[in-house]
């Protein structure tokens, strides 16, 4: 499918920013519902984040499998959206370089790929 984009990110949080990070990933698991219906306007096909904490600091990743040419977060007016900004400019460290993975293979079941078109 040339127009999935597949992405794996990582972000460093904020050192003293740790359980406000915690409390965004539990604001997003606690209002799923919420979070999937904001996802089509993303062509957001499939979303994980991810919590590592390596020599004391915490990073998160995203992995992500979205379509092209999709509406961007920043500008939904959605409650959803605009929490989850919100968490992201408190606790992400936009001084530390965003981190993106190459990607070397993307494997996916032909089924999986039909349904996602």
């Amino acid at each position: 499918m040339s127009n999935l984009h597949v992405e794996l990110e990582r972000f460093r949080v904020i050192a003293g920013k740790e359980e406000k990070a915690r409390e965004w990933m539990e604001f997003l698991t606690t209002h799923l519902e919420e979070v999937k219906k904001t996802l089509p306007a993303e062509k957001m096909y499939v979303e994980s984040i991810f919590e590592e904490t390596t020599e004391g600091v915490m990073y998160l990743y995203w992995v992500s499998y979205q379509g092209m040419q999709s509406d961007e977060v920043v500008f939904s007016d959605s409650f959803i959206d605009k929490k989850h900004l919100e968490y992201w400019n408190e606790c992400i460290d936009s001084h530390y370089p965003e981190s993106i993975l190459k990607t070397n293979v993307v494997m996916i079941q032909n089924l999986v790929m039909e349904k996602m078109k």
